[in-house]
């Protein structure tokens, strides 16, 4: 009789067992990382509710693990990267820190694009100093800003890269034809667009970015806690498991496509072990074809 619930990796750091996957064809990256946006204040705006417990969660997750953190300029602003470097720099051998910029933030919740090379070529600036980096591993274009040629934005980041302070770049929140017509100014080696189990509108880039080998990261990857609850439509599944709905919908991502990089974040450290844990749970066929329907039927 076939056990219900997934077969399960043992001997590795738990983030280990999500697999990896090369970046740029250089950069080895655990495949479920770590999105540094809610290390932040409400709003995604000042210092969050407690400073040492987002330290705490950084570093958790390199010990768990994960050697791919997430972040943008904007996030704070500032105070994610900020954050970031407090908690890990030096940074270990390996961790791949990617960041973004693009963005304005004139308040909480607030987003203004904003994609003028002088703007970039700050952002980019500031990303490096509180970082503490010498060259950005990943950098990604936050949105491609429709008031500003889109090859004056990526022909900043490709000057950028030329100087040696950016090593690769990304682009997020893109269709395949922006994703095509960037490939055409500079390399490009990442996504990043919104995607999760109750999402799945940008599944015609997830599978040009497989064809590709460009990596995917999936952001709102738990779709903001609306697979999280009891309420959530693999909740039953999750109880055959013994799993959360969150380590069920996160697998279940990961099991997509071995391009999806997945990134979800928190400021709990308890919360963070029970993402990462999902790394351990391997859904054999059988179950990917129902929760394939249940997505379905969700998105």
């Amino acid at each position: 009789m076939q056990n219900d619930k997934p077969s399960v990796q043992r001997n590795k750091p738990p983030a280990k067992k999500s697999g990896e996957f090369l970046i740029g064809n250089d950069l080895r990256v655990t495949r479920l990382g770590f999105g540094a946006m809610r290390i932040t204040g409400e709003g995604i705006w000042g210092e969050p509710a407690d400073r040492a417990e987002a330290i705490r969660v950084l570093r958790r997750a390199v010990e768990l693990g994960i050697n791919f953190i997430d972040t943008a300029d904007s996030y704070g602003p500032s105070v994610s990267e900020e954050i970031i470097a407090e908690a890990l720099h030096p940074y270990p051998a390996g961790l791949v820190i990617a960041t973004k910029g693009g963005f304005m933030r004139p308040g909480p919740n607030q987003w203004v694009e904003n994609g003028k090379p002088e703007h970039l070529r700050s952002a980019c600036e500031g990303s490096l100093r509180r970082l503490r980096l010498e060259r950005i591993d990943l950098y990604q274009l936050h949105r491609i800003d429709p008031k500003v040629p889109a090859e004056d934005q990526l022909g900043t980041l490709k000057d950028l890269q030329a100087q040696g302070k950016i090593k690769h770049i990304g682009l997020s929140e893109v269709s395949m034809r922006q994703i095509e017509h960037a490939r055409t100014i500079v390399p490009i080696v990442s996504v990043q667009n919104r995607y999760s189990f109750t999402d799945r509108g940008s599944e015609d880039v997830l599978k040009y970015c497989e064809k590709e080998n460009l990596g995917f990261i999936p952001w709102f990857p738990l779709a903001a806690g609306r697979v999280s609850g009891s309420e959530s439509p693999i909740s039953r599944i999750a109880a055959q498991w013994k799993a959360t709905p969150s380590q069920v919908a996160l697998a279940w991502l990961l099991a997509q496509s071995p391009v999806m990089l997945p990134i979800p974040g928190t400021s709990k450290v308890k919360h963070l072990e029970e993402n990462v844990a999902a790394a351990e749970l391997k859904v054999d066929a059988k179950k990917m074809q129902e929760l394939d329907r249940m997505a379905a039927a969700a998105g």
